[in-house]
C-alpha cells in the first residue's frame, strides 16, 4: 500500500493523496487523492515565475470568474474540468483537479476502465475497428456532445481565456449520454498577460500557427495560440465528431518530404477536402482502408448531411476563415447552429442503422444518408415565425421536425428563451408533446396557458392545457401570446 501524503494547498485547505503515480501526461505525473474525489498533478519540470503566476490566476481569479461569479457557475463543473488549488511537494509544483465523472470512462470492450479520450470517437478507423456497439452512441448523441463542447469553449472565451490546445486529447466525451468535458485547462492563454506554453496538438493547430512555427518566439510575424486558433480547433472537433474524418487531410501531396508535406498541408497550403470549387485535395477513395469506410468517403457522406446551419459554418471555418482567422465562426455561433440542427433530426426507421438519427434534408423523399433507408409515412414539420413587433410575424429560417413522442420546450415556444446554462428548471420541462394518434399527428398542450389555433378568417381558437390540436397541412398555431411567442405553420410531407 502506497504511503499517504498530506499537504496544505495555496488556499489553506488540506490535500491528501497516495504516493503512487497513477498516470503520466506530457508534462505531469498524476496521483489519486485518498477519497478519490480529485487528483493531484505535479509538473516534472521546474516552473518559472510566469508559469507559477499563470497557475495562481487559474486556480484563483479565473476559477472564481467561471464557477462562482454567476448563479449558473455550478453548471460549468460538468463541462470544464479546471485546476482549483496549487500545492508544492518534494520540490515540485502541482495542482489539484476534480475527478472526472465515471461516464467518461469506458464500461465495456477492450478499453474497459480507460478514459474516453475523444480520438476513439473522432476517427472512423478507430471507431469502426475497436469500439463495441454499446459505446458508440448515436448521431444525435454526437450532436449533443458537440453542443456541450461549443458551450464550454464559449464560456472560456467569454472570460477572456483561450484554451490553446483544444483537441480530442483534451476533450473527454461520452457518446452514450451525449456528454463532453474539456480537461487540461492549466495552459490557458490570457492575451497580453500569459502567452501560450504549447502550440497545440497535430490535427488541431491552426494554419497560421503551423505556417509560422519556425519563426523566433519574439518575431511579430509568428502566430501563437489564441481565441482565434481555438475557433479553428473547435470547428475541426465538431467536423470530426459528426463525420469521423479530418477536414484537411485529403489526397493532395505538397512535398515528397513527409515532414514538409505535413507542415504545408496543415499550414500555408491547407485546403478543405470538400471545397466546392478547388477539388485538388479530394480524398483518394482507393487509398482508404476498409475500416475507414463509409465515413472516410465524402462522396458517400458529404458534410451537407449535417444540415444547412452546420454546412454554413463549416464553409465559414474551412473556406472563408481557414486562412483568415477573423472570419471563423465563434463558439456561440456553433452552439446556436448545433441546437437548431438537433431540432432537424429524424429517427431512422431502419432498426439496424448504426447512426439511428439523421438530419431531415428538406426534400419530398427524405432518406437516411447513413443506411439509405427511405422515410415511409406522413412527416410533419413545424416552421417557426417570430414577431419583431405585435402581430407581424416573419420566418426565422428555423424548424422543428416531428416524430412520435417528440417534445416541445419553452425555447421553441418563445424566441426570448434560450437553451443554455441559463435555462430555468421550469423552462427545462416539456410544454407539449407530439403523437401519431388514430391515423393523424397531434400536438398535446401540456403547459402553455396561451396557445391558440389561428383560423382561416384570422380569429383565434384557444387550445387549453390538456387539449390537442391536429397537425394538418397549413395549420397555424400560436404557441404563446407573450412577448417573444412564436407562431408555427405546419408543413406535411407524404411519402
Amino acid at each position: 500500500m502506497a504511503n499517504k501524503v498530506t499537504l496544505k494547498a495555496n488556499d489553506g485547505s488540506t490535500v491528501e493523496f497516495f504516493d503512487e503515480i497513477k498516470a503520466q501526461g506530457g508534462v505531469k505525473d498524476v496521483y489519486f487523492s485518498t477519497d478519490h474525489t480529485y487528483v493531484v498533478a505535479f509538473y516534472r519540470k521546474k516552473l518559472d515565475a510566469n508559469d507559477k503566476e499563470r497557475l495562481n490566476n487559474i486556480v484563483g481569479s479565473y476559477h472564481k470568474r467561471i464557477f462562482e461569479s454567476s448563479p449558473e457557475g455550478k453548471y460549468w463543473e460538468d463541462y470544464l474540468i479546471m485546476p482549483d488549488r496549487m500545492v508544492e511537494w518534494d520540490g515540485k509544483i502541482g495542482v489539484t483537479v476534480p475527478f472526472y465523472n465515471k461516464r467518461f470512462f469506458f464500461s465495456s470492450g477492450p478499453f474497459n476502465g480507460k478514459e474516453k479520450e475523444g480520438k476513439w470517437f473522432a476517427s472512423a478507423k478507430l471507431r469502426n475497428r475497436f469500439l463495441p456497439a454499446d459505446q458508440k452512441g448515436t448521431w444525435l448523441t454526437h450532436l449533443h456532445m458537440c453542443i456541450k463542447i461549443a458551450r464550454a469553449v464559449r464560456r472560456l472565451h467569454a472570460a477572456g481565456l483561450a484554451h490553446s490546445d483544444l483537441s480530442y486529447k483534451n476533450v473527454l466525451v461520452d457518446p452514450v449520454t451525449g456528454s463532453a468535458c474539456i480537461i487540461d485547462a492549466d495552459e490557458l492563454v490570457v492575451p497580453g498577460k500569459f502567452p501560450p506554453g504549447v502550440i497545440g496538438t497535430p490535427d488541431f493547430i491552426a494554419p497560421e500557427v503551423m505556417e509560422t512555427k519556425e519563426l523566433p518566439i519574439g518575431d511579430p510575424k509568428r502566430k501563437l495560440p489564441s481565441i482565434d486558433t481555438d475557433r479553428h480547433a473547435l470547428a475541426v472537433l465538431i467536423y470530426m465528431y459528426l463525420l469521423n474524418r479530418h477536414p484537411l487531410r485529403g489526397g493532395k501531396v505538397h512535398d515528397l518530404d513527409p515532414a514538409k508535406d505535413e507542415e504545408l498541408g496543415m499550414g500555408k497550403n491547407a485546403l478543405f477536402i470538400e471545397h466546392p470549387t478547388d477539388k485538388s485535395n479530394r480524398v483518394k477513395i482507393k487509398d482508404l482502408e476498409k475500416s475507414q469506410l463509409p465515413q472516410g468517403d465524402p462522396t458517400k457522406l458529404p458534410y451537407t448531411i449535417c444540415g444547412p446551419y452546420l454546412k454554413e459554418l463549416f464553409d465559414k471555418a474551412f473556406i472563408d476563415g481557414l486562412h483568415n482567422p477573423q472570419q471563423r465562426p465563434t463558439a456561440q455561433m456553433w452552439e446556436d447552429a448545433l441546437v437548431k440542427t438537433a431540432d432537424l433530426v429524424q429517427p431512422c426507421q431502419n432498426p439496424q442503422c448504426e447512426a439511428h438519427w439523421y438530419v431531415f434534408d428538406n426534400t419530398t423523399k427524405p432518406r437516411c444518408p447513413f443506411c439509405g433507408k427511405e422515410y415511409k409515412g406522413q412527416l410533419p414539420i413545424l416552421n417557426f415565425y417570430y414577431a419583431p413587433r405585435q402581430g407581424k410575424f416573419i420566418s426565422e429560417n428555423y424548424r422543428l421536425m416531428v416524430y412520435d413522442k417528440q417534445t416541445l420546450y419553452m425555447w421553441h415556444a418563445n424566441s426570448y428563451v434560450a437553451a443554455n446554462e441559463k435555462t430555468s428548471d421550469a423552462d427545462k420541462k416539456p410544454v407539449g408533446d407530439f403523437h401519431f394518434h388514430n391515423g393523424q399527428w397531434i400536438l398535446i398542450n401540456r403547459r402553455l396557458p396561451s396557445m391558440y389555433e389561428i383560423l382561416d378568417d384570422g380569429t383565434k381558437k384557444q387550445i387549453k392545457v390538456g387539449e390537442f390540436v391536429p397537425l394538418t397541412e397549413g395549420r397555424k398555431i400560436l404557441l404563446s401570446t407573450e412577448n417573444g411567442g412564436r407562431l408555427v405553420i405546419v408543413q406535411l410531407i407524404n411519402n
